[in-house]
């Protein structure tokens, strides 16, 4: 296909409609989700602040915790205002490469916050059960390290998606039952053949998560192994950081794994749970991320007080 007939094939912009179904109620479902945003935005800037200014949080679980901060408002700043827009103003439209765009930030960091999270799991580890090397092993130059993987795995997984869904003939198909561009939702707008689509997105998928999973789950199996040999005042200190993990990686995991699990296998759900799940897929961890740290973290919560 030559590069003109290409480019006749796709569709000058997409309509976004929202979350189907619930077309009429979208405006009063719009209010919980800008408070949950401002939360998101007021939060995460917060511990990006406080963690900056304070040299004693220079540690890898706050630059983590820094990444983590940023990964969410870039999340949250990719869908939400374009979402507001739709529930409240009616304004759908987003022209085809803006999509494109939407979605690489919308998938590309979603696997960074999965590896961010891995991450800070296996920081937990090495703190607990490897103590005395934490310092040489998580150095300042390593954590950077580890974050700059995250991303460029990121970029490189999701970068081919954007050029899987532009090869597609779209027959001007334009109309998108989502509330953002999301890949599969654009790719089954296609009168093409889409199952090298779906083949890449769940290889990415089970590639992204499943690695991420495996080392979060082994990493607390360990150290909940360390943990169960120590005395009673250190055991309950560390189940008391490695809770709002969990918490994190919870409020993070089960809304991806529903969304990735619908849109392929399940066809009998409401496309209005669906479409609120991916909804919620990126804006609950967002929001929750800061008000779970900053509640449970005593340095960050004592920083915080102290600025107010």
């Amino acid at each position: 296909m030559s590069l003109n007939s290409s480019a006749s094939s796709h569709p000058p912009y997409f309509l976004l409609t929202g979350i189907p179904g619930l077309e009429k109620e979208q405006f009063w479902i719009a209010f919980p989700f800008f408070i949950m945003y401002a939360i998101a935005v007021l939060g995460n800037i917060t511990l990006l602040l406080v963690i900056k200014t304070d040299p004693s949080l220079h540690e890898p679980m706050y630059l983590f915790l820094a990444m983590l901060a940023f990964t969410d408002l870039v999340l949250s700043t990719s869908t939400l205002p374009k979402m507001l827009a739709i529930f409240w103003m009616g304004s759908g439209k987003i022209g085809f490469v803006s999509c494109l765009v939407q979605l690489f930030f919308i998938h590309t960091f979603s696997s960074v916050e999965s590896g961010v999270l891995m991450a800070m799991a296996l920081d937990r580890y090495v703190a607990i059960c490897r103590p005395l090397s934490h310092s040489s092993i998580l150095s300042v130059t390593v954590v950077v390290a580890l974050g700059t993987m995250v991303l460029v795995r990121g970029v490189l997984l999701i970068s081919p998606t954007c050029f899987l869904l532009h090869r597609l003939s779209f027959c001007q198909h334009h109309i998108i039952s989502h509330s953002y561009c999301d890949h599969m939702a654009v790719a089954k707008l296609s009168c093409g053949d889409t199952r090298v689509n779906a083949i890449y997105g769940l290889f990415v998928a089970i590639l992204v998560v499943g690695s991420d999973t495996f080392l979060i789950t082994v990493s607390y199996t360990l150290i909940l192994r360390e943990v169960m040999k120590s005395p009673t005042e250190a055991r309950r200190k560390a189940f008391s950081t490695c809770v709002s993990h969990i918490c994190v990686i919870l409020a993070s995991y089960i809304p991806a794994f529903f969304t990735a699990v619908t849109h392929r296998f399940g066809q009998s759900i409401p496309p209005h749970i669906h479409i609120m799940m991916a909804n919620l897929y990126v804006l609950v961890p967002s929001t929750l991320n800061p008000v779970i740290y900053g509640v449970r973290t005593k340095k960050i919560r004592d920083r915080v007080l102290l600025l107010l």
